[in-house]
């Protein structure tokens, strides 16, 4: 089923962009879904409230390198609320979409990017992302 992918997906998994990790992250968000076995980690700098830079780790099919990949690409550059404001759905939308049974993998994306910024906030002030609940990753 290779044409439900769009080529910009394809794009990003064939070259993932930002893969790796930062050294001394600022923050460092780690999420997995148990039932598929995608685990997405993701790594980010912030200088003065901007996120200079941002790295993941994934283990998944191509559509989590490729939504993770995005996400990176989306947030660099970008104050941590602009950040917060890239959804799951912005993610699929930039890669030109995703077929229904991997829309999962663009919320992975998003849990990854927020769990990055919790860690970030709980790092500098103590109190971590209002409302955001971690999942439970136990395998």
């Amino acid at each position: 089923m290779p044409e439900a992918y769009s080529n910009k997906v394809m794009e990003h998994f064939k070259n993932p962009r930002n893969v790796g990790e930062l050294e001394n992250p600022d923050g460092t968000g780690h999420v997995g879904n148990p039932v598929c076995g995608d685990i997405m980690e993701m790594y980010i700098k912030v200088k003065d409230n901007v996120i200079t830079d941002a790295k993941f780790k994934t283990f998944g099919c191509g559509a989590a390198i490729a939504t993770s990949s995005m996400a990176t690409e989306l947030i660099k550059g970008k104050t941590i609320e602009e950040a917060l404001s890239v959804t799951n759905k912005a993610v699929a939308e930039a890669l030109g979409g995703l077929p229904p049974v991997k829309m999962h993998c663009s919320v992975l994306a998003e849990d990854a990017l927020k769990s990055a910024i919790d860690d970030y906030l709980k790092k500098t002030t103590g109190k971590g992302l209002p409302g955001f609940k971690p999942h439970d990753h136990t395998h």
